[in-house]
């Protein structure tokens, strides 16, 4: 008896095939499933029919339709994970003439969920044509989804090509992904919704009502350990790596520092002591924490970690950070102090001064004289060194004042800062002046300023070493709010979303993209659940407090997508200028060249849009087939009008009506997705873990003379500098924090390579690639060539730490993960 089950509008027929008259053939195939090892595999409680893309079925609208057969189980072995992989035989009779599959139904009847990898499909006929398909997702069972399962070959269509027996299939399928928005989430339903950041603020941020704007984000599912849709999930393995890490580095630095605490002071005491912190043992009886230290750590920890923080039995010392390695005092050097705002963590604030002085939006003019500068600009003039662009300014006033009073009503003291420099001869900087802030009076915005200046020795050399560790703190609570978590967690996630609710499968952008989004939408959630929430990490960590959120959202105002590309960003902050040459694909010329970040970016850039460029090209003919494609535009207009909504009415959109401004838009994507993530994350435990470098907040003002600060000052230099610092506890948690996002993955897939050699069916687009995945290669080489450079002074500095934070290792197969410094990660994964 046939028996009928519902897929969209259609029925798949599963059953006995009647007509004696038909002439059959058969289609083989394998179809590669992951499940827990501890539980049995699918086998023949699942089963697949197949999809003709080529030939109409008259009486259903879409393809023909094979008869339904069950997997047979072939081979199977672990995974180093604990999952177990295996390979499933299938044969099915189809009728004569039933063309080319490049659709199939899977139908899980087992009791349990299992992943199914991928599949491909032999016509014996057309041998050795294969069919691929590259599934990557969970299939739930039938008696809780309620549904079968479609997926579709690797051969890629814009929605004006699609052949005709997959069209309805086409659509069906993405309508199920969009759901209702009317009831909540099950751990099941691929259903992609979006919603606010609201649980994250102590004001309302991104609703629409709201003056605090903000990027939408996914809409929760139940699930127990995880409430993104199911296919942005992590794999279990990946998942193990961030939890080991994320215990390894608990032990490390945060439980001999709780413990400690309960009988010393917070802060540090001395330098050595700041020293000996980072080769700290873990304590040798986990089970036997006192209650206090337990207490206090569950608050920190997630609850997940915590049974196997106990059961931990191995010691380990983390590696030191790479800053103090080569050379320990280099954080005291005001050349490494400048190298770092072009080549270190936030590579990405740096401005060329066009005009001097500086003033602010509300035309407040900077304290800072021109003969406070003057003397230190190697015999040039003022005038003249502003007009050959060799004065830049690290500017974080304008943003901060507004917050600063309810800032600094909490135990944290912070100020607003502009730091000028100077570029020598030798494309090395050289620190000018530091003015500090504060508001003055904020009814009337008013402000009141001092200027620092450098000095060899003495207690002006001590005050100096006080002015900068204040705009390194704001320096790290800009990046970790905004170039880090902002501008590339953040701002991705609503193309994400838009992605996988108006893009199909089958579409070339998508295609294109996929690659790019893998675990984005399961980190930040992890990202919201432990380090944004109120009272989470960064409100303990960071001067911002509270406010960080809300200073975050302040920052996304001034976010434009069309400027979020690499030489969009130089020309806006004066580091680049136009070249009028049609070869050079970025269209600028950096202003000087030994500026890492810029340097290698630019080439990093160039490959992506040669890449974008020669994709988008094989799948759109001109324009024309850019405007007239309905996906394409309504993905567009799903990312402007409600995933980056509070800015549908502003400039800073490409029009997406031409094949050029595709090109840009993708490459800006993938770029902010790769290059721009791995710039300012993967150099974090290197630079920012050591708080005499990168402190993260500071707990005093620089003292004025005549008062009793001052006086304590005075009497020990050192002690007051300590005790400004981040304590302890501070320390330990930005320590353990850093370790684990610069942590890369086993097995992590860099940029260039691809999870499957099928990925595509397009001979063209994988040949494209390959040419992508050989030009990254030479950049590696150039860039190791440019870190050999003596001339190139900001490749290392004083820290002695190469450039490779930009560094494709592209070449790296089967990379080993852990702290490297180096990779470009294919997305936003940690």
């Amino acid at each position: 008896m046939a028996m009928n089950r519902r897929h969209g509008n259609q029925s798949i027929v599963v059953g006995r095939n009647k007509q004696r008259n038909v002439v059959e053939e058969s289609i083989v195939g394998v179809v590669v499933i992951v499940h827990d090892f501890e539980k049995s595999g699918p086998g023949k409680s699942a089963s697949i029919q197949i999809y003709s893309g080529t030939e109409l079925d008259p009486s259903t609208g879409n393809g023909k339709t094979s008869k339904t057969v069950k997997l047979k189980e072939w081979r199977s072995k672990k995974k180093s994970d604990g999952s177990r992989i295996s390979n499933y035989k299938v044969k099915l009779k189809v009728e004569k003439g039933f063309g080319n599959p490049a659709a199939f139904v899977i139908t899980n009847e087992h009791k349990h969920k299992f992943y199914l990898k991928s599949a491909f499909l032999q016509i014996p006929k057309l041998h050795p044509k294969i069919i691929h398909f590259d599934c990557n997702s969970w299939v739930y069972p039938f008696n809780v989804a309620n549904t079968p399962r479609v997926f579709f070959s690797n051969t890629s269509y814009i929605p004006s090509q699609t052949p005709r027996p997959l069209v309805e299939l086409r659509k069906e399928e993405l309508i199920k992904l969009r759901g209702d928005g009317k009831r909540e989430n099950k751990e099941w339903e691929r259903i992609y919704e979006y919603d606010y950041y609201d649980e994250l603020s102590r004001s309302e941020l991104g609703e629409s009502s709201s003056s605090h704007p903000y990027p939408r984000r996914g809409r929760t599912v139940q699930h127990p350990n995880s409430d993104v849709p199911p296919d942005e999930r992590m794999r279990q393995s990946k998942v193990k790596g961030i939890v080991s890490s994320s215990v390894e580095a608990a032990l490390q630095f945060l439980i001999p520092t709780l413990k400690a605490q309960h009988y010393t002071t917070n802060h540090f005491n001395s330098f050595v002591e700041l020293g000996r912190f980072f080769w700290a043992q873990k304590p040798k009886n986990m089970a036997q924490l006192d209650q206090w230290t337990t207490l206090k750590l569950q608050k920190f920890i997630p609850q997940i970690l915590f049974p196997q923080i106990l059961s931990q039995k191995d010691d380990f010392i983390y590696p030191h950070p790479h800053l103090l390695k080569e050379n320990e005092r280099a954080w005291m050097d005001d050349d490494e102090f400048a190298r770092q705002m072009l080549a270190g963590t936030n590579p990405v604030r740096i401005t060329c001064l066009h005009k001097f002085p500086p003033e602010s939006k509300a035309k407040v003019v900077s304290t800072i004289k021109a003969s406070d500068i003057e003397h230190n600009l190697d015999g040039l003039p003022l005038q003249q060194a502003i007009e050959d662009r060799r004065i830049f300014m690290l500017d974080h006033h304008d943003y901060l004042m507004p917050f600063l009073n309810r800032i600094n009503s909490s135990n944290v003291f912070a100020y607003a800062s502009r730091t000028l420099l100077f570029l020598r001869t030798d494309s090395t900087l050289k620190p000018l002046a530091i003015e500090l802030s504060l508001p003055y009076s904020e009814a009337e915005g008013g402000e009141i300023s001092w200027v620092y200046l450098p000095a060899p020795e003495g207690l002006e050399a001590a005050l100096w070493q006080l002015a900068k560790a204040h705009v390194a703190a704001n320096d790290s609570v800009y990046h970790q709010l905004v170039s880090h978590w902002l501008h590339t967690h953040a701002v991705v996630e609503p193309f994400i979303i838009a992605t996988r609710r108006q893009l199909s499968v089958m579409h070339p952008v998508y295609k294109l993209l996929n690659p790019h989004f893998k675990d984005t939408m399961h980190i930040n959630s992890l990202f919201r659940s432990f380090l944004l929430k109120p009272d989470g990490i960064f409100e303990k960590i960071l001067f911002s407090g509270q406010f960080s959120m809300e200073l975050s959202s302040e920052l996304y105002k001034e976010w434009r997508f069309n400027e979020h590309g690499l030489p969009a960003d130089l020309l806006k902050r004066n580091m680049a200028i136009r070249d009028p040459d049609p070869g050079n694909l970025t269209g600028v010329q950096l202003i000087f060249p030994d500026y890492p970040y810029a340097e290698d970016g630019l080439e990093i850039w160039t490959a992506i849009k040669t890449w974008v460029k020669s994709f988008c090209s094989i799948f759109y003919r001109d324009d024309d087939s850019v405007h007239s494609d309905e996906e394409l535009q309504a993905w567009w207009s799903e990312i402007r009008n409600v995933g980056h909504g509070h800015k549908f009415n502003e400039s800073g959109w490409y029009e997406l009506t031409t094949l050029s401004d595709l090109v840009e838009a993708l490459t800006t994507l993938i770029w902010t997705a790769t290059g721009l993530h791995a710039a300012v994350n993967s150099g974090q435990y290197a630079y920012a873990s050591y708080p005499l470098n990168r402190p993260t907040l500071c707990h005093k003002f620089i003292p004025s003379e005549g008062t009793a600060e001052y006086a304590e000052f005075l009497s020990d230099p050192d002690k007051y500098y300590l005790e400004m610092l981040p304590g302890k506890f501070e320390t330990a948690l930005t320590a353990a924090l850093t370790e684990v996002l610069s942590h890369h993955a086993k097995d992590e897939l860099y940029l260039g390579r691809m999870s499957s050699h099928s990925w595509t069916d397009n001979a063209r687009v994988r040949h494209s690639f390959s040419v992508f995945s050989i030009e990254l290669k030479n950049i590696e080489k150039r860039i190791a060539e440019r870190n050999k450079d003596p001339n190139r002074k900001n490749r290392s500095g004083p820290a002695k730490i190469p450039y490779e934070l930009l560094f494709p290792d592209t070449s790296n197969v089967n990379p080993k993960g852990g702290i490297t410094g180096k990779g470009i990660p294919n997305s936003i994964s940690m």
